[in-house]
């Protein structure tokens, strides 16, 4: 299984996870930590607007608490006909954890896949660096 494969992998099975009640938009997303280790999460929405989190910042919280601190590649896949992209907030959730250069893989469950890298999703970026 290829690296990308082994995420999208992931991802699917933490996608089917999500709590959607409201949106029924479900979304999964994988991390690879520095040390090739994968981490998952899905979104929760919450009745009370906007307090559910999204699928990339559960898999950062994974990451973070099994103790790594640098995201190598992530990978984000939802229901759509075109791939899927992180929203604002969780790129530069991403970008707190990653280099621009990272690799960030879209996908769509209809099997569409894109891979960019986070400078092409937040270019121009403010990151920890900013602030030594």
């Amino acid at each position: 299984m290829s690296g990308i494969e082994e995420l999208l992998t992931a991802a699917r099975a933490a996608r089917e996870r999500a709590h959607a009640p409201y949106s029924g938009f479900k979304v999964g997303a994988a991390v690879r930590a520095a040390d090739g280790s994968v981490h998952v999460g899905a979104n929760v929405e919450n009745a009370a607007y906007p307090e559910g989190i999204c699928a990339e910042t559960a898999a950062i919280a994974a990451m973070v608490m099994a103790g790594h601190d640098r995201i190598a590649e992530i990978l984000v896949i939802a229901e759509s006909k075109t791939p899927v992209t992180p929203c604002g907030g969780c790129r530069q959730r991403i970008r707190e954890f990653a280099a621009p250069d990272t690799p960030v893989h879209l996908a769509s469950t209809s099997g569409a896949l894109h891979s960019v890298t986070l400078e092409d999703l937040l270019p121009l970026s403010f990151g920890p660096e900013f602030l030594t």
